[in-house]
C-alpha cells in the first residue's frame, strides 16, 4: 500500500511546495530582477504552474507492481471491489491564489502657506507729518529742487501740507514711513529719493550750493 499513501498525501504537498516557489520567484523578480509588481506576479503564477505539473507528476504515477503482490485470493476479497477502490482517481487539490500586495497610493504633504512678513517699519510707530493749511508767506519752496521729485509729486505733496523744506528735513522715521505709503502712484519714494538728506543740506548750504553737489549726488 505504499503507492497509495504517495497518491494521498505528496501530489497535494507537490501543489503546495510549487505555491511556495512561484511567491519566491515572484519576490526575487520584484526586488532582485527590479522588475515591475505586475510582472513579479506572472513570474510567480507561471514558477507555480510549473512545479505544479512536474511535482504531480512525480507524485501521481502508481508505484509499480504495487497491487499484484498482496494475495487477494488468501484473503478472499472480491477482486472487483478491492480494484475499484484502490484505483480510484485522486481528488485534485484547488491550486492556491497568488494575491499581489496592494501598493499603498503616496501621501501628499499639504503645502504650508506662508504668510509674506510685513514692511519694516522706519524709526517705529508711522507718524502723519504736520500738514500746513498752505505756504507760509503766501509762497511755498520749489520742491521739484530735490531729486526725485516732479511735477506729480510736488502737487501731492502740496495736497498733504507739504509745502517747504524745512518741513522735510524735520520728518523722522515716523513720517518717513507715512509719506511712503501714503504717496499715491509713488510709494516709497521719500526713501529711496532720500528727501530728508537733500532738503537738510539744502537748510545748510543754501540751494545753488546743493545743486552743484547735486550733479555729482554729493549729499
Amino acid at each position: 500500500m505504499s503507492g497509495a499513501s504517495n497518491e494521498d498525501g505528496g501530489w497535494p504537498n507537490g501543489w503546495l511546495i510549487a505555491a511556495v516557489a512561484g511567491v519566491i520567484a515572484a519576490i526575487l523578480a520584484r526586488w532582485i530582477g527590479d522588475t515591475g509588481m505586475a510582472a513579479a506576479v506572472l513570474v510567480g503564477i507561471f514558477v507555480f504552474l510549473v512545479f505544479g505539473v512536474l511535482l504531480g507528476m512525480f507524485w501521481g504515477a502508481p508505484a509499480a507492481g504495487g497491487h499484484e503482490d498482496h494475495g487477494h485470493e488468501d484473503h478472499g476479497h472480491d477482486a472487483g471491489h478491492g480494484h475499484a477502490a484502490e484505483s480510484a482517481a485522486p481528488v485534485q487539490a484547488a491550486a492556491p491564489v497568488v494575491v499581489a500586495p496592494a501598493m499603498a497610493a503616496p501621501v501628499m504633504a499639504a503645502p504650508v502657506m506662508v504668510a509674506p512678513a510685513p514692511e519694516p517699519v522706519v524709526g517705529g510707530v508711522l507718524a502723519k507729518p504736520v500738514a500746513l493749511s498752505g505756504p507760509r508767506g503766501g509762497k511755498g519752496d520749489d520742491l521739484q529742487v530735490l531729486e526725485g521729485i516732479g511735477p506729480g509729486l510736488e502737487k501731492l505733496c502740496h495736497e498733504l501740507g507739504i509745502f517747504h523744506f524745512d518741513q522735510i528735513a524735520g520728518w523722522g522715521g515716523g513720517e518717513i514711513a507715512w509719506m511712503d505709503g501714503n504717496l499715491k502712484g509713488f510709494k516709497g519714494r521719500v526713501t529711496r529719493d532720500k528727501w530728508v538728506r537733500q532738503a537738510k543740506l539744502i537748510g545748510e548750504v543754501g540751494v545753488a550750493e546743493f545743486l552743484r553737489r547735486a550733479k555729482t549726488n554729493d549729499y
